[in-house]
């Protein structure tokens, strides 16, 4: 697996991908061997279904090839009830980047993760950091206040949304607040676009915080506004070069690491056939004993 990362191709890639993604024996020798240094920019891409994520993405692939730079692309769509594959497909929606040199684009199934991200999802972003792209663009499932999840892995996280958001940005305020870097007004040629974009921008405001955070108003299917953007997003990532920032993101993505490796092999069926057990042994049955018997065995 090690000669994964020295072959810079897409096809090596998308090999070390599903390695890592279904765990295939070994994997864990290609994640052992990885770069300890990567200049790549995450940028973490999501919002409310609907929002217009995907052509938001697909414009600043536009807004990267014409910068002459490399862009990975990690799609993450809802999960198939039937196979856990990914129910969207990239060739879908950005099949004019699917050849281009300087594009990689790669879906992948949520598998049921609350975060709206693929539970390996650290480790292929830090695979495809290997691979020397200068962006690696990240959209999630809009999956409500649980996208948090994107913030402890994106360098800069930019939030999608659309003008009839309002109710929903009062009910996710404090989470929004807390995780976007820059906020986006996508479809800003409806009713109600400014009000909005003025309402947001009073809102962080009144935050008291150090960083003004960016209130961009796009239309991201005539590739409005997404120059702007894309400047944002360079902007933010040039000054958060932060210390203290980079090691918290470290720490989020070292906890995230440890805590899915702790609970390898904890299947709630295996835990359902436990109780089951239990119960039929005896007829009290304390939870918290129970518990910690599965703790002690870990």
């Amino acid at each position: 697996m090690r000669q994964l990362l020295s072959n810079k191709s897409y096809k090596s890639l998308a090999r070390a991908i599903s390695f890592v993604e279904n765990q295939v024996s070994g994997y864990m020798d290609l994640l052992l061997n990885l770069p300890a240094f990567s200049a790549s920019a995450i940028i973490g891409i999501t919002g409310p279904p609907g929002a217009g994520k995907s052509t938001i993405v697909d414009a600043l692939i536009g807004e990267i090839v014409s910068a002459d730079k490399k862009v990975g692309v990690v799609c993450v769509d809802p999960s198939s009830p039937f196979n856990l594959g990914a129910l969207l497909g990239d060739r879908i929606r950005m099949n004019k980047w699917y050849t281009h040199p300087n594009v990689f684009i790669r879906s992948l199934a949520n598998r049921g993760s609350l975060g709206g991200l693929h539970p390996s999802i650290i480790e292929i972003t830090d695979v495809m950091k290997a691979f020397g792209f200068d962006y690696i663009i990240v959209e999630t499932v809009g999956v409500g206040q649980s996208e948090v999840e994107i913030a402890g892995l994106a360098d800069t996280t930019v939030i999608v949304l659309v003008p009839e958001a309002g109710d929903e940005v009062q009910t996710m305020k404090a989470g929004l607040m807390e995780i976007g870097d820059i906020f986006v007004v996508n479809k800003a040629d409806r009713p109600d676009a400014d009000a909005f974009e003025k309402n947001l921008r009073n809102m962080f405001r009144s935050s008291h915080s150090h960083y003004q955070v960016p209130v961009i108003k796009t239309i991201a299917s005539q590739h409005i506004g997404i120059d702007v953007l894309f400047e944002k997003i360079n902007i933010h990532h040039e000054s958060n070069k932060r210390i203290d920032k980079y090691l918290w993101l470290l720490t989020e993505k070292a906890y995230h690491l440890i805590m899915a490796k702790r609970m390898t092999g904890i299947r709630k069926e295996v835990i359902f056939n436990s109780i089951k057990n239990h119960l039929a042994e005896k007829k009290e049955f304390n939870l918290y004993q129970f518990i910690d018997e599965i703790n002690n065995q870990i």
